[in-house]
């Protein structure tokens, strides 16, 4: 008893309860960070609550109010969680992934990255997709794929930019990125020669709206706060496509559009010109299926098109829907209750949803 009073600071700056400090290190309760440091006699270590580090035995464990206290006891600060830095916002955390994901050529385990930031699996996991409406491997495999797509318009051939993009073979390339570009790398390569693609801009309940159509249908739907970004990315997608701004044409394609996006019961069901992977198509028909007023989660719709294992895949096809609620992809969401991703920000989502809970199908 003399030796572990010895470990104990004279004055406190306040009283800690001990169990319940415990327990927090014990569940690595991140909200217990700002609290209170945990220390260990063993290694003469002091860490956060939530460390990722093994628990230790309850009798090696010694609890302070400040780091101030537990270095003036003798414990010297932890590598893995650094509880001398300053706090990380969840902001700040999911920002700090993000530049090491867009470091590397090749996709991370989550328990490495969970190493690498000191967070626990399940809370990188969760505050990662809370922030960015993506688990962190979609998050890097769309970076790659706009790596693949960057080198692909620079005409560099499809095998350079295929291992540039950090595939490791062709095959890989054209099994994981012909689903994300909805057509074969070569194809995309060529930057959609041939094609005749009108648009027009206008204006919608939720900022600019953007309608592009070749002579079969409609190939584009995106939403935006203004006018050249819009444009910008239309001709970066397609840079050897013909395409220009024709509003007099477009306006027999955007009356039909808008109604659908201002939720009326008697919107037309719009002919389409995109180009998608049998798989895609699949999870595009299922989105259309869904009645306005109602939502499916990415698992109920992997189970509707026969793959129930395929909810990630399922994400990935929401995210590039290139037609923004003709194929209804703001009526997908997150199985534990949240919204999910939603190109165009949630806050679209939410207002887009509660305008079709409220006139729902006739």
């Amino acid at each position: 008893m003399a030796a572990a009073a010895t470990m104990m600071p004279a004055t406190r700056s306040r009283t800690l309860d001990e169990e319940m400090c415990y327990q927090a290190v014990v569940q690595k309760r991140q909200a217990s960070d700002a609290l209170f440091f945990s220390a260990v006699t063993s290694t003469k270590i002091y860490c956060r609550p939530s460390c990722p580090s093994r628990t230790p035995l309850r009798k090696n464990l010694r609890f302070y109010a400040t780091a101030a206290e537990a270095e003036a006891a003798g414990f010297r600060a932890c590598k893995r969680c650094r509880p001398r830095d300053p706090m990380r916002t969840d902001a700040a955390l999911v920002k700090a992934i993000c530049r090491s994901l867009d470091a590397r050529e090749t996709a991370p385990t989550l328990p490495e990255l969970s190493r690498e930031f000191g967070v626990s699996q399940f809370h990188l996991q969760r505050t990662f997709k809370k922030v960015t409406g993506l688990s962190p491997r979609q998050y890097a495999e769309s970076r790659r794929t706009e790596r693949l797509k960057a080198t692909l318009r620079a005409g560099n051939g499809v095998t350079p930019a295929v291992f540039a993009a950090g595939y490791g073979s062709s095959s890989r390339a054209y099994e994981t990125a012909s689903a994300r570009l909805g057509m074969t790398p070569g194809r995309y390569g060529k930057g959609g020669a041939g094609m005749r693609i009108a648009y027009t801009i206008t204006t919608c309940t939720y900022g600019r709206l953007l309608v592009a159509a070749t002579e079969r249908g409609i190939s584009a739907v995106s939403f935006g706060d203004s006018d050249r970004p819009m444009e910008e990315a239309l001709r970066a997608e397609y840079p050897a496509a013909e395409i220009a701004r024709d509003d007099a044409l477009m306006r027999r394609w955007v009356d039909g559009v808008l109604r659908k996006v201002e939720g009326q019961v008697d919107a037309p069901q719009l002919p389409l010109d995109i180009i998608a992977t049998s798989f895609r198509r699949r999870v595009w028909d299922a989105l259309r299926a869904i009645p306005r007023g109602e939502t499916r989660t990415y698992a109920e719709i992997a189970r509707a098109i026969g793959s129930p294992n395929a909810a990630r895949a399922v994400g990935n096809a929401c995210h590039d829907n290139p037609v923004a609620v003709v194929i209804p992809c703001h009526r997908v969401v997150a199985s534990d209750g949240g919204m999910g991703g939603y190109a165009y920000g949630l806050d679209r989502k939410k207002k887009l949803l509660a305008r079709e809970a409220a006139r729902p199908r006739a």
